[in-house]
This record gives structure tokens, sequence and C-alpha cells, in this order.
């Protein structure tokens, strides 16, 4: 890619489900933002027809879609073109040329339908990135959360909530909050996973057994470490206070009060990653894809939020 639009590397923003509102909030966001963020140009990355109207140099043509693009209506033909366009983009941030990837939110249901693998973005961006671990933070003003399980049945966390899992997750969040959101000495928060933080035991052994050890773990490390807390007064303006960051232990522990507090604000991160990968926090939106009604704020922020991080990153 050319860099001479700017001194800077470009933000890329991929097309995500064809038939939801990922290409029309990109298109929307990149009106809003004059084509450029911080001096970096935007440039789309997909199939050039869902970008009407883009001017000259701001698509990278990946994959066409093999089905007709229809609003509300994911086809699991698309797969192929849906799945280009991240390895496009992911490669062009890989070589240097891109500082950051902004991903539209893509239909899992109907890539697991096409012969996808994974459970998200999350898992199949650690794949092709080789990074051993991709952690997911969903970031808005005034909190930021980071939940150890993401795509699993409530059923299966417990299993998953071992001493090598907090800590290893706990240690990348830290080292994010330093190296990509300038917190000289970042303080992190961690969850219990049952009522009360578990009462010492007697409404579930995970916090006793496994979560303040691993606390303990990162504080003999050197780490500013909150917890277990319990989950139902940590989210709090005050409490907020206290930390840079929460630790959750499940999907909807975490992402409850961040859509809560900044629901059109809120920034999927995703962390532990060799490159900036952000994306708005919602979903494809098929029920109103196409009418016009998508709100781009989350977008925007995605797009800001890569470039600040593109930034403190150097790339």
């Amino acid at each position: 890619m050319s860099k001479t639009r700017s001194s800077k590397t470009p933000i890329l923003i991929t097309m995500g489900e064809p038939s939801g509102i990922g290409p029309e909030v990109a298109l929307r966001a990149y009106e809003v933002l004059g084509g450029a963020i911080g001096g970096r140009p935007l440039t789309f990355v997909g199939d050039p027809a869902l970008f009407p109207g883009a001017a000259s140099g701001a698509v990278i043509a990946s994959r066409a879609c093999f089905a007709e693009a229809v609003p509300g209506k994911a086809d699991p033909a698309n797969t192929p073109a849906v799945v280009d366009a991240i390895d496009t983009a992911v490669n062009y941030a890989m070589s240097g040329a891109a500082g950051a990837v902004v991903t539209a939110p893509i239909h899992k249901a109907s890539l697991l339908q096409g012969g996808f693998e994974f459970a998200g973005h999350t898992e199949y961006l650690a794949k092709i990135t080789g990074a051993e671990r991709a952690v997911m933070m969903l970031a808005g003003p005034g909190l930021r959360v980071v939940p150890l399980t993401i795509h699993i049945a409530l059923s299966q966390v417990p299993a998953r909530i071992t001493k090598p899992a907090l800590v290893e997750t706990g240690e990348i969040v830290l080292a994010a909050l330093k190296r990509d959101f300038a917190i000289a000495e970042p303080r992190l928060a961690i969850s219990g996973l049952n009522p009360h933080a578990g009462e010492d035991g007697e409404l579930g052994p995970e916090e006793r057994d496994t979560i303040a050890p691993s606390c303990e773990a990162l504080r003999g490390f050197g780490h500013t470490v909150l917890g277990p807390l319990p989950a139902d007064t940590m989210f709090h303006a005050e409490s907020r206070a206290r930390y840079d960051a929460a630790l959750c232990m499940y999907h909807d522990q975490a992402l409850i009060p961040l859509k809560t507090l900044a629901f059109w604000e809120g920034v999927n991160v995703t962390l532990g990653l060799p490159i900036v990968r952000t994306s708005p926090d919602h979903g494809t939106a098929l029920d109103i894809a196409g009418t016009g009604k998508a709100d781009a704020r989350s977008m925007i922020a995605a797009i800001k939020m890569a470039a600040e991080i593109a930034d403190a990153r150097n790339c």
C-alpha cells in the first residue's frame, strides 16, 4: 500500500458481514471523520461494491461476495469473502503497511454454517497472527473490562477458571495498560465468580481456591491488584475510581456494566496481538441493516481508539 496520502500508516476497516450494518457504519464513520484520523488515512478492506461512493484509493479490494448482499439476510456463501477481508487487513498490519485494523461486526452463525471454525474474531485473530493468547477487552469512558472466558456456556465457566489462565490474562492486561493506554502504574481489579465473592467458601470454592491465590501471585510479581471483589459492588463510580481495568470471570459479568455505562461508546480491543485491532461493541444488527437507522458512534470510537493505540506503539 502506498503511504503518499499521509506520513502515518493507515487505519484499515474490514467490511464485516456484508448484509449487516458494518459497511454502513464504516462509511458513515469515514464521512464524519473526513477520511482520516490523527493524520492516518482510513481505508476500507473488502468487496468494493459494499462501499459505494468511496474515494479513489480508499478501498483495498479483497475477495468479492459470492451471493448478493441483501440487507438483513446473512448468507453463508459469503463466508470466504468475509474471512478474506480479515486476512487481507491483518496481512497489511503484520507487514507494517497499516497501523491498525478495525473490524466491522461478523455474523457468527452464518460464518459457522459457511465452514468457519472459530467462535469469533478474537480467536481467529490469535490464530492468524500467531499470538499465544489473545484477550478481549471492552473499553469505554470510565471503564475497561476483560472477560476471562468469552463465548462458552455459563455452565462451562467454573472449569475454565484456573490459576494459570488468571495470572496469564492478568499480566497481558497489565502490560497492555502500560503499552497501549500509557498508564505507568496500572491497577487491576479481579472479580469473584460467586455472590459476595464466595463468602469465604460458603457460596462456592472458586474464590478461595483459585481466584484469591491468583491475585496474590500477581501482587507477588509487583502488580497492583484488587480482589477477588464481589461483582455486584465493583462497578459503581467510587469503586471504578480505584482501578484501571476489571478482569471478570465470564462474558456477561464484564459486558453488562460496560454496555450499561457506555453502550454507544464501547470499543472491543484485542490485547496480546502483534497488531492493533479494535471493533465496535455491537453486532451485525440485521434487523435494521439497510434502513439508515444504524448508529456509527461505536465504530467512530473504535477508529479513534485504534489510532491512539497505533500512535502509542508507533506503528
